[in-house]
């Protein structure tokens, strides 16, 4: 297979009418992009609301399990991950894309269904154990099906559509995360917790339906994996274990592999500071997971805002490398920030601008740099690095973090560590934009030079 994706002519949607006014203000569109940009809307909407329904559920399970078991339900998580990854990439070799989604998503809502009907049969101490499997299964859920939905849109748009419109799609992710965060945060205190969960398995149907709308926008979400394709180089086929093995086999995507474990590693340890906050201020169930679902609702109206009127302009102004190196830069002053002054609201507003600034400027520019790796990468070393490298970046961070605590250090012991790790992820960010752009530039000069022998003079008379 070949280093660059091939020549993509992704949408086969009519050119449609012309664009709104207000919607031309807001991105730069083009008119033939809109039905599969309101489709993707809808997609990620759907998802974003179901897991932020059933995030601070998790969070207030998980601290009830107690804090020091965190560290034992990060590891069930990468177990589960690896467990999951082999099988999902047979599905990824076997069927179409319009085939396997559904089936991804279908098989965690019957998940849901089944956490829904144990809480509501449950005891008080059965409670906890399904509080605890339902932590490391929503962790897992969480970074599979955003995963697939970013691996799906990246077959359907360009390079060059990416960086005008992930941002934006991007934010029909961050209002769903508004309303299942707003829904639980109302909620929580009077609704029954198996309740919630059925709301957001009928979400995950939405996301079902969405993504049948956006394949039947692209052919290429719809050809076969091997027998049937229109155009064999775009074929998947190949391994179940190629996402493993051709992640090691390119610095790209190792070096897209550190990016991602650096960014949990340091997400972890402020997840942790986060939990014990709350245990130690607020004392019931209903009042833990409201403070979860109000710094979610917090985080995700600033991420709009900046998804709305500055990611896009980010990105043209200053290039994919600078704008990933952003999120590690404010780290480095956060961190040093914590380390001066470890405070409850010192920690709660780092976390809210930081996650922010991951969910408006660096998952979608993220996902720019996996528009000039292979289809096969796409999905395969793809949902690996989302998924696995991810985790295991979690238990790096869990078990650094009770190391620390068993050492006798604190918060400020955690921040220093953390400073040289985000100057080391800022490099990293840098790299990954110059080789991003180098590949680009590669794939358009070997498209213009396949263009230039097609329509080259004829050797007749």
């Amino acid at each position: 297979m070949s280093d660059g994706p091939g020549p993509a002519k992704p949408l086969t949607a009519g050119s449609g009418g012309p664009v709104p006014p207000w919607l031309r203000r807001l991105i730069d569109v083009r008119a033939e992009e809109i039905p599969a940009l309101a489709w993707s809307w809808a997609y990620i909407f759907s998802i974003l609301a179901a897991y932020y329904v059933l995030r601070p559920i998790r969070d207030q399970m998980g601290v009830a399990s107690g804090i020091e078991n965190l560290p034992w339900l990060f590891t069930g998580t990468l177990v589960g991950m690896l467990a999951l990854n082999v099988p999902f990439a047979w599905l990824v070799k076997t069927l179409p894309r319009a085939r396997f989604v559904p089936l991804t998503y279908r098989f965690f809502a019957a998940n849901i269904v089944l956490f829904a009907g144990a809480l509501y049969l449950a005891g008080p101490e059965g409670d906890v154990w399904i509080g605890r499997a339902f932590f490391i299964w929503l962790s897992i859920f969480n970074l599979f099906v955003v995963s697939v939905f970013w691996a799906t849109i990246v077959d359907v748009f360009s390079t060059e559509q990416g960086k005008r419109l992930f941002g934006f799609i991007a934010a029909g992710a961050t209002l769903g995360a508004i309303a299942g965060s707003a829904t639980t945060a109302i909620l929580a205190r009077d609704v029954p917790t198996w309740a919630l969960l059925i709301g957001a398995a009928l979400l995950l149907e939405v996301a079902v339906f969405s993504m049948r709308g956006l394949a039947r926008l692209s052919d290429r979400l719809n050809r076969a994996p091997v027998t049937g394709d229109a155009a064999p180089s775009e074929a998947i086929g190949g391994s179940a274990f190629a996402g493993i093995t051709r992640t090691f086999q390119s610095p790209y995507l190792l070096n897209i592999g550190l990016f991602l474990l650096l960014f949990s590693v340091t997400s972890t340890f402020l997840y942790f500071e986060q939990a014990g906050i709350a245990k130690r201020s607020f004392p019931d169930r209903g009042s833990q997971t409201a403070f979860f679902a109000s710094v979610d609702l917090l985080v995700n109206l600033l991420t709009l805002g900046v998804q709305f009127f500055l990611t896009g302009r980010i990105v043209r102004r200053i290039g994919v490398g600078p704008a990933l190196a952003l999120l590690p830069a404010a780290s480095i002053l956060g961190f040093a920030a914590l380390a001066v002054s470890p405070t409850i609201t010192a920690i709660v507003a780092f976390q809210v601008f930081r996650r922010a600034g991951n969910f408006a400027i660096a998952r979608p520019i993220r996902e720019v740099l996996f528009t000039v790796v292979p289809r096969e990468d796409r999905y395969k070393a793809k949902n690996f690095l989302d998924t696995v490298v991810y985790r295991t970046g979690d238990q790096i961070g869990a078990w650094s973090f009770q190391g620390i605590g068993a050492l006798g250090l604190g918060s400020t012991a955690v921040a220093i560590a953390a400073v040289p790790l985000s100057v080391a992820w800022l490099l990293n960010s840098l790299w990954l934009g110059r080789r991003q752009e180098a590949r680009r530039v590669a794939i358009e000069e070997a498209e213009d030079s396949g263009k230039d022998r097609a329509t080259g003079p004829s050797r007749g008379n």
